[in-house]
C-alpha cells in the first residue's frame, strides 16, 4: 500500500514538474546501456551563448547498475586541458525512463527523462533543473557521431515545441583531437 501511494505522489509530482514531459513508454535501461554520442543540444540558460562556439560532440558510456541506477561516464575536449572524463550516477525514480543526479557544478539535484529511443541508433533527453530559475535541455544522442538528417530535425521540431528558440539549438561538430582516446 505504501508503495502504490509513493508512486502515485511521485507521478504526480514528476507530472507538475515536467508537464507533457513523459518517458519512452516500456523503457528499457539494458537496451539503453552502451555508448553514446551527444550530438544535439538545446538550453535555456543564459550562459549557453557564451559557450556554444566551443562545444563539440560528446561521447559518454551508460553503464546500469544493480539496483536500477546509472554510471554515466562522459568524455569531452578541454581546449587548454585535453580530453577529460566525468562520470554521473543517475539515480533511479519509481517511473522508468526518469533519473535524478546531483549536479558538482551546480550543487543542486537535476532530472533526466529519456524521451524517446530506438536503443540503435538515437535517443531524445529532457533535463530539468531549478537553479535560481527553471532550466531545461534537450539533448539528441547517438550511437554514432552522424545521424540520419530527419533525426535530426525531429530533434530540432522537439526543441522548438519545448519552447527552445531556433538560435538556441546546436548541433556540434567532432571534437577535432581524438576525444576519448581509442579504446573507450
Amino acid at each position: 500500500m505504501k508503495f502504490i501511494l509513493v508512486t502515485i505522489v511521485l507521478a504526480v509530482l514528476l507530472r507538475d514538474t515536467f508537464g507533457d514531459i513523459q518517458p519512452q513508454k516500456n523503457f528499457d535501461l539494458k537496451k539503453f546501456a552502451g555508448k553514446w554520442y551527444r550530438v544535439g543540444l538545446a538550453d535555456d540558460s543564459p550562459s549557453f551563448a557564451l559557450f556554444r562556439h566551443k562545444l563539440t560532440i560528446n561521447m559518454g558510456i551508460v553503464e546500469p547498475k544493480d539496483n536500477g541506477d546509472v554510471n554515466m561516464t562522459m568524455w569531452r575536449m578541454i581546449r587548454s586541458t585535453g580530453c577529460k572524463s566525468k562520470m554521473h550516477t543517475y539515480m533511479r525514480t519509481a517511473v522508468p525512463g526518469v533519473f535524478t543526479y546531483f549536479s558538482t557544478r551546480h550543487n543542486i539535484v537535476k532530472d533526466v527523462t529519456i524521451v524517446e529511443t530506438n536503443y540503435t541508433e538515437y535517443a531524445l533527453l529532457f533535463k530539468y533543473k531549478k537553479f535560481n530559475r527553471e532550466y531545461t535541455q534537450v539533448s539528441l544522442y547517438g550511437r554514432t557521431q552522424t545521424l540520419r538528417p530527419e533525426l535530426i530535425e525531429k530533434f530540432k521540431k522537439y526543441a522548438m515545441q519545448q519552447g527552445f528558440p531556433e538560435r538556441s539549438i546546436l548541433t556540434p561538430s567532432p571534437p577535432a583531437d581524438n576525444c576519448p582516446p581509442s579504446g573507450q
